[in-house]
């Protein structure tokens, strides 16, 4: 067996923010202001590709002391109250900003914003506000904390005079949810037309959103400060706590048992910084900033069991001698190719980190480095067991945010320009609809270990009402997500889906090649070859007038041959999904022109619309669930899936679909797999 070779990988900005939450128990996400990590094999957490730039070691090093002297904060600091402007706001529904303020017009419309609370206190949740009168009574205010209520507000100041509104409430550590929501519009239409035509329509007119705290009740020390407790006087007890301290730190932030040698050279900026005169805190401080800029801390440095290491050409020679096969070849041939090489299996904190950035892209939790302690995570059994527990946590969260939001192209979606003009709908409010139903939806088959196979046809999805009415579907009301069961054909799974759909299209139209494409590529694992040189493009509808329907422009642009081959594979995928525009809405005409969603595949499988192409995918449901494998085992290990991984791989897809085809079977499986408990050492490493 060759398990593969990783090549050494630094922590990408993702596992960056949240080891260093995990590690020192703040949330202040420095990472956000490195410079964006590379992509490699439709991932941004690939070895091969994550480089360290003199820029981003000179951040590392900034980012640290930040992120060290936030973990030691001065109580009396913490304590201080601060006003926090969220620098982000989301609009919902019918409101929008204009000039210096959002105005929210229809019932529920809403204002939104995610903190991070860096202390558990009293705040005090601030909006200032103004109403355009009309009706019997002011603009009512709804203030709610993680979509529940906290107040109600009259709002009575106007234009020339916006007041503040604001409630107290005792908010937990951590990111929350703050939102304004509109609950009365009135329109009259008795009011005269002209200069009275303002006051025809009751406005809620949004100026500012701050939260203003802590205030009393906050927790003034931090885990760290807890932890390393009172400042011992004498100078040997500070010596001591300081290594105990330190010993801790180097654990949790190495990943792995603390050597000594670690922590002697930590130990050194703690005594330097007390030479200069410096508080023994700020010694810490330092020491930590220097361990955070180690590549121990930066990397994932995985190491073997002692003793592991055996060669490929021996291995291969008896796998050549019963007769077996190995990545299709015979294993003496094998071999040939890898007779410097060795296999070694990792050791068991190597193969904690492993599997805790894989599931959770942070560092492991106590648990798991208890285990590892004990030498029990090479067990297939245990780091099985592991896998199922930890996508229970919310912390698997993180394979939404990062393994879905790649696989799905979710982060694309902040970057798609839908032409206004044609798709008058379409705002900040439904882009970030669409993309939480998607989020939600990937959720729900993690923590409900559901089938992989309801990716492609769940009879469910999540809605608020913006959303729920773009896709024509009744009874859902409020800007509150929640599970609804589908009726009719018209959705159901990832590729009715409007994040998908939009991420897919153009801005002025569809694209049936890149629908065809994401789905042979993502969902069936068949990748196309690129596009030969010197093809134009087809014309786009901003580029003059056009001949003929898309589908027709599609065929006169297959009539090159060397087009022919990849489009008769994927554009008769891609026109069965016409029935969506580029915003994902249902549809049965283009303009004056009736949609055909029909097609035929080159096996002969022939559709007409998206819930008999649905079919016909439920039909290659093995060839789903091994690119899905390939998918996750490549996002799992930091490394493109090389040939040497396709027997792991069929392995993995026999085992999921044995087991009714579960989310939680697939990943154990492949934490069970030879390519994520070795890798291939070559000699000399």
């Amino acid at each position: 067996k060759d398990p593969g070779h990783i090549t050494l990988r630094r922590l990408n900005r993702a596992e960056y923010n949240n080891t260093v939450r995990d590690l020192c128990g703040v949330d202040i996400r420095p990472a956000d202001s490195f410079p964006n990590d590379d992509v490699g094999y439709g991932f941004d957490n690939i070895g091969d590709v994550l480089s360290i730039s003199p820029l981003l070691m000179e951040k590392y090093v900034a980012v640290a002391a930040k992120v060290a002297h936030a973990a030691f904060q001065n109580p009396d600091e913490a304590l201080r109250p601060v006003v926090f402007d969220p620098p982000r706001l989301t609009y919902v529904n019918q409101s929008a900003r204009t000039g210096d303020h959002a105005v929210l017009a229809a019932l529920n419309s809403e204002v939104a914003c995610d903190y991070n609370f860096p202390v558990a206190a009293d705040y005090t949740l601030r909006a200032v506000a103004y109403q355009n009168q009309a009706g019997p009574e002011p603009a009512k205010m709804q203030i709610k904390l993680d979509d529940k209520e906290v107040a109600v507000r009259s709002v009575v100041a106007n234009g020339r005079d916006p007041k503040p509104y604001e409630i107290q409430v005792h908010v937990p550590a951590g990111r929350h949810h703050f939102s304004v929501v509109f609950t009365n519009p009135f329109h009259d239409d008795t009011t005269p037309t002209g200069r009275q035509q303002r006051n025809r329509d009751r406005k809620l007119n949004l100026k500012a959103m701050a939260f203003v705290g802590p205030l009393q009740g906050a927790t003034a020390l931090s885990p760290l400060m807890k932890q390393l407790g009172s400042v011992p006087a004498d100078a040997v007890a500070r010596n001591g706590a300081a290594r105990k301290f330190l010993t801790d730190f180097v654990r949790r932030a190495y990943r792995r048992p603390a050597a000594k040698e670690d922590v002697d050279k930590l130990i050194r900026f703690v005594d330097t910084a007390q030479g200069q005169g410096e508080t023994f805190q700020q010694g810490i401080e330092y020491a930590m900033t220097a361990a955070m800029c180690s590549p121990k801390f930066l990397f994932h440095v995985e190491t073997d069991v002692p003793g592991s290491v055996h060669t490929v050409k021996s291995a291969a020679k008896s796998a050549g001698r019963s007769g077996l096969k190995m990545g299709g070849k015979s294993g003496v041939k094998t071999a040939a190719l890898k007779a410097d090489t060795g296999r070694s299996l990792l050791n068991d904190f190597a193969l904690a980190s492993r599997l805790s950035y894989f599931l959770w892209s942070t560092m492991p939790d106590e648990e798991l480095f208890g285990l590892a302690a004990q030498g029990r995570l090479q067990n297939p059994t245990v780091l099985a067991a592991q896998a199922k527990r930890m996508l229970k946590d919310p912390r698997s969260r993180a394979l939404s945010d990062n393994f879905a939001g790649q696989w799905l192209q979710l982060r694309s979606l902040d970057s798609m320009s839908p032409d206004p003009k044609r798709f008058t709908d379409f705002d900040d409010g439904l882009r970030q609809a669409m993309k939480t139903e998607t989020e939600l939806f990937f959720q729900s088959i993690v923590n409900e270990d559901r089938s992989v196979l309801d990716f492609l046809n769940a009879p469910y999805t999540f809605l608020n009402e913006q959303l729920a009415k773009h896709y024509g579907i009744d009874g859902v009301q409020g800007g509150d997500f929640r599970r609804v069961t589908l009726a009719g054909d018209q959705r159901g799974g990832i590729l009715t889906q409007a994040s998908l759909l939009t991420v897919t299209s153009n801005p002025t139209r569809t694209s049936p090649v890149k629908r065809g494409k994401w789905v042979m590529e993502n969902l069936l694992g068949t990748p196309l070859p690129p596009a030969p040189p010197n093809v134009p493009a087809l014309s786009d509808d901003n580029k003059g007038p056009l001949v003929g329907t898309l589908r027709q422009r599609m065929v006169q642009h297959r009539a090159n041959p060397a087009c022919a081959s990849c489009h008769a594979r994927m554009d008769p995928i891609g026109f069965g999904l016409e029935n969506y525009d580029a915003v994902g809405k249902w549809r049965t005409a283009d303009g004056d022109t009736p949609v055909d969603p029909s097609g035929v595949l080159p096996d002969g499988s022939k559709f007409s619309g998206p819930a008999q192409l649905k079919q016909v995918l439920m039909r290659k449901k093995s060839l789903f669930v091994h690119c899905l494998a390939e998918k996750l085992m490549t996002y799992a290990l930091g490394r493109g899936v090389e040939r040497t991984d396709r027997c792991s791989i069929d392995d993995i897809v026999v085992s999921t679909q044995k087991d009714g085809d579960r989310f939680s079977v697939l990943v154990a499986a492949i934490v069970r797999s030879d390519p994520f408990r070795a890798q291939r050492r070559d000699r000399g490493e």
